[in-house]
C-alpha cells in the first residue's frame, strides 16, 4: 500500500537528511555516465572495445542508481507487491540489452543467438552465483548471533527462508516446467510470449493481493537506507529523479552497448556469444548481487533471497515473453523467435537448473551444501562446453532435482497451490 501519510511541522524540522557522501556517490554515478551521453549524442565511437568499456560502465552506473531508488521506494509502497517491483526494477538493465538484441534479430537473422544467450546467461547467473552468495553470506553472519546465543546453532547451516516467500517459488516452480516447452518446440512463438506476459502479470496481482498487515518494516541499507530517511517529499522527488536519470542512460546506452560486445569479440579474439551470455548479465545484474549482498550482510538473508528469487520468477514470465515480440516489432515473422541446436541446449540447461533451484528452496529452507552444489554445477559449465556436455548437465539437474522433491515432498502441493490461493486467506503465503 501507498503511504500517505502527512509528516507535521515538527517532525519535518527534524527529519533526517541524505548526507554529502551519499551525494557524492550520486554525482560519481552520473559523472561514469556522462561519457555515454556525449559519446551517444555526438556519434563518437573510437572502436569498440573503448566502447565497451564507456557503454558498460554508463549502464552499471544507471543501474546503481535505478537500485538505490527501487530499494528505497519501498518505504511508500510495502509488502508483498514491493518486493516484487524491487526484483522487476533491478533488472531492467538487463531487459533493455536483451530485449534490443532480440528487436535486431527480426531483420538481422544473425542477432537470433545473442537474444537467447543474454538471457539464458543471466538467468544461470543469478541461480547460480546470486543464490549462494547471499546464501553462504547470511549463514556467516548467523555466526556472530550464535554465539551471542539469538539464534540457534543450525542457523549457522541452514538459511529459512520468510514465509513470504512461498507465493514466488510457486509461480517460479510452474514457470520452470512451463519453459521445458521452449526447447521442445524449439522456438518461443508469439503465443506463448503473450501466455508469459499473462503469467507475469498475474504474479503481480496476485503479489498486490497478500496481506502484509503483520509485516514489519525491513531495515534499509546503505544508499537505500539515506534516500529513505529524507522528508516524504523531497524522498519522493529524489526517487523519482534517479529513476529518469537512470533509465534514460540506460535506454541510450543499450543499443551501443549490445553492439560493442558483439563488435569486441572479433577485435579481441574472444568468442562474441560469450561476451553476450555472460559479460552483459555481470554488467547488469551486478548492483542488484551487491544490494542483496548488503541486505545478507545485515542479517535479512531471508529478504535477500526472497528478491532474488522474485527476479528469477520476472526472467522466466516478463523478459522471455517479451522477446519474441520484440523479434515481430523488429521485422520478424509472427512465428516468434526461432531457436537453433544451441539455444534449444541453453534453454534446456537453464530450466533444468532452476528446476533444482526450486526443488532445493522448495520447503523454505537452504541449506549450505545446497548453496555450494549449485556453485559447484555452475562453474561446470564453463569446462563443459560441448552439445553432449550441456544434456548431461541438463539430466544431472533434473536427476538432482527430483531426489530432493522427494526429500521435501510434503511441500510440493502447498507450493504449486499457493498462487492460486484465495487473497486474504488466514495463513499468508503458507
Amino acid at each position: 500500500m501507498i503511504d500517505t501519510s502527512t509528516p507535521t511541522a515538527t517532525e519535518r524540522a527534524h527529519a533526517p537528511r541524505m548526507g554529502r557522501s551519499a551525494w557524492g556517490r550520486i554525482a560519481i554515478c552520473i559523472v561514469l555516465a556522462l561519457p555515454a551521453v556525449v559519446f551517444r549524442v555526438t556519434g563518437f565511437a573510437p572502436n569498440a572495445v573503448v566502447d565497451l568499456l564507456v557503454f558498460g560502465g554508463a549502464v552499471v552506473a544507471a543501474s546503481f542508481l535505478l537500485a538505490w531508488a527501487a530499494e528505497a521506494a519501498q518505504k511508500d509502497i510495502s509488502g508483498a507487491l514491493a518486493i516484487a517491483i524491487l526484483a522487476l526494477i533491478a533488472v531492467l538493465p538487463e531487459y533493455a540489452v536483451d530485449l534490443y538484441y532480440a528487436f535486431r534479430s527480426g531483420y538481422d537473422p544473425a542477432y537470433e543467438q545473442f537474444a537467447a544467450a543474454n538471457m539464458t546467461g543471466s538467468n544461470r547467473l543469478l541461480l547460480g552465483f546470486g543464490w549462494p552468495l547471499v546464501v553462504i553470506l547470511s549463514l556467516l553472519v548467523a555466526r556472530r548471533s550464535v554465539k551471542a546465543g539469538s539464534l540457534p546453532a543450525s542457523a549457522t547451516k541452514v538459511l529459512q527462508l520468510e514465509t513470504s516467500s512461498r507465493l514466488d517459488i510457486g509461480f517460479l516452480a510452474l514457470l520452470a516446467v512451463v519453459a521445458f516447452l521452449i526447447p521442445l518446440m524449439g522456438s518461443i512463438p508469439m503465443w506463448f510470449g503473450f501466455v508469459l506476459l499473462a503469467a507475469f502479470v498475474a504474479y503481480l496481482w496476485r503479489a498486490s493481493k497478500v496481506s502484509d498487515g503483520d509485516d514489519e518494516d525491513e531495515e534499509m541499507v546503505g544508499m537505500a537506507g539515506n534516500i529513505a530517511s529524507m522528508p516524504t517529499r523531497a524522498r519522493r522527488w529524489t526517487i523519482v529523479a534517479l529513476f529518469v536519470v537512470a533509465a534514460a542512460v540506460i535506454l541510450s546506452s543499450a543499443e551501443p552497448f549490445a553492439e560493442a560486445l558483439v563488435a569486441s569479440g572479433s577485435a579481441l579474439g574472444i568468442d562474441s556469444y560469450f561476451l553476450v551470455q555472460w559479460l552483459a548479465p555481470l554488467a547488469t545484474e551486478a548492483p542488484e548481487f551487491i544490494v542483496a549482498a548488503l541486505f545478507a550482510l545485515r542479517g535479512m538473508g531471508g529478504a535477500a533471497i526472497g528478491t532474488l528469487i522474485a527476479s528469477k520468477a520476472n526472467q522466466w514470465s516478463l523478459l522471455v515473453g517479451s522477446l519474441p515480440i520484440a523479434h515481430v516489432l523488429g521485422g520478424g515473422t509472427t512465428g516468434g523467435l526461432p531457436l537453433d541446436g544451441r539455444q534449444v541446449e541453453e534453454f534446456m540447461l537453464t530450466a533444468s537448473q532452476t528446476v533444482l533451484g526450486v526443488a532445493i528452496i522448495i520447503a523454505l529452507r537452504f541449506h549450505r551444501w545446497s548453496a555450494i552444489a549449485l556453485v559447484a554445477l555452475f562453474a561446470v559449465q564453463f569446462v563443459v562446453t560441448d552439445t553432449s556436455g550441456r544434456w548431461v548437465l541438463s539430466v544431472v539437474h533434473l536427476v538432482a532435482a527430483l531426489v530432493v522433491f522427494w526429500v521435501h515432498r510434503s511441500s510440493i502441493l502447498p507450493t504449486l497451490a499457493a498462487p492460486f490461493r484465495r487473497a486474504g486467506a488466514a495463513a499468508v503465503r503458507t
